[in-house]
């Protein structure tokens, strides 16, 4: 009898063991080492990250664009605009059946190689950059009501501009932006300097944010079931076929990564005269910045 316990006690203890092991291998995360060259774009003091021009990272991906957080935090402080630097891409990869796994990247062991006055250009594939005074393209979205728009119908007003999807989990990345704009337009209507002024939130995620998903996001960010929200807010996203061109223009890097989107962040303030009056990559601003450029644009003698 005492045997028969044992050899029970045994099994049920090794059977434990493999469940255990099982339920770790269920979802396995690996990381990844690599070596990073790039230059520092800018510096986003708000969610700590710095948007740097990345040189291609052999067998993981092309040149391009893209915020990353900096390992010591303290490193981010001796940054600068136009430096170039080395350092050890380290990426976190999850088991791709983990729907709610988030990817994880960042930089660490950072140096700089070389400093310039101006971030320079990465050969041909060197991001646009919007410029003050440069004229906006005529691009077109579908928005919350299944209509078709064009920035062109809102000439002759002023035009904040942010790109976002609806699912971000990172606070200090889309939700910040939208509620940015929530407090934008709590202040339209009593706001002199807002009394021209629109709101447009472009999702680079059409194939999930569908026109009642971007309306149900709007009442939601908004904090309100009043559908003249949209007279001055919108939500909209292109065809998928027309994201990489507007994309493009607004240097806006994207790229879907394990069920989620990696992506920086860019608003544009546009003036009634379909240039743009100044345009923020990061999320470093404050409404207060918005609110300034739209008195300026509507007032460019003032």
């Amino acid at each position: 009898m005492f045997r028969f316990k044992s050899i029970f006690l045994i099994s049920l203890f090794c059977t434990a063991v493999l469940l255990t092991a099982s339920c770790h291998h269920s979802t396995p995360q690996t990381t990844k080492h690599y070596a990073f060259t790039g230059r520092v774009v800018s510096i986003d003091a708000q969610s700590q990250t710095a948007n740097i021009d990345g040189d291609m990272v052999q067998g993981y991906m092309e040149a391009m664009v893209m915020a990353y957080k900096i390992k010591p935090d303290s490193m981010l402080r001796q940054l600068n605009p136009g430096d170039s630097i080395s350092a050890d891409l380290i990426v976190v990869d999850h088991d791709p059946r983990d729907e709610s796994a988030v990817p994880d990247y960042w930089l660490e062991n950072v140096k700089v190689s070389g400093h310039a006055r101006q971030p320079p250009a990465a050969g041909p594939k060197a991001m646009h950059m919007p410029a003050a005074g440069e004229d906006v393209p005529d691009f077109s979205f579908t928005n919350q009501d299944g209509k078709r728009i064009s920035l062109a119908q809102y000439r002759g007003k002023v035009l904040f501009v942010t790109f976002i999807y609806t699912r971000c989990p990172f606070p200090d990345f889309c939700p910040r932006m939208s509620s940015n704009f929530s407090e934008i337009y709590k202040q339209v209507s009593s706001n002199p300097s807002l009394a021209k002024a629109q709101l447009l939130s472009v999702s680079f995620d059409p194939e999930h944010d569908t026109p009642k998903v971007l309306r149900d996001y709007g009442f939601h960010v908004a904090q309100t079931h009043d559908a003249a929200l949209f007279r001055r807010w919108q939500f909209a996203a292109p065809k998928a076929e027309e994201l990489p061109k507007i994309a493009d223009f607004f240097a806006l890097t994207i790229q879907p990564e394990g069920g989620m989107i990696t992506h920086n962040l860019s608003t544009v303030v546009i003036g009634p005269d379909g240039k743009i009056v100044q345009w923020y990559h990061g999320g470093d601003w404050q409404v207060s910045d918005l609110i300034k450029d739209a008195a300026g644009a509507s007032n460019p003698k003032a």
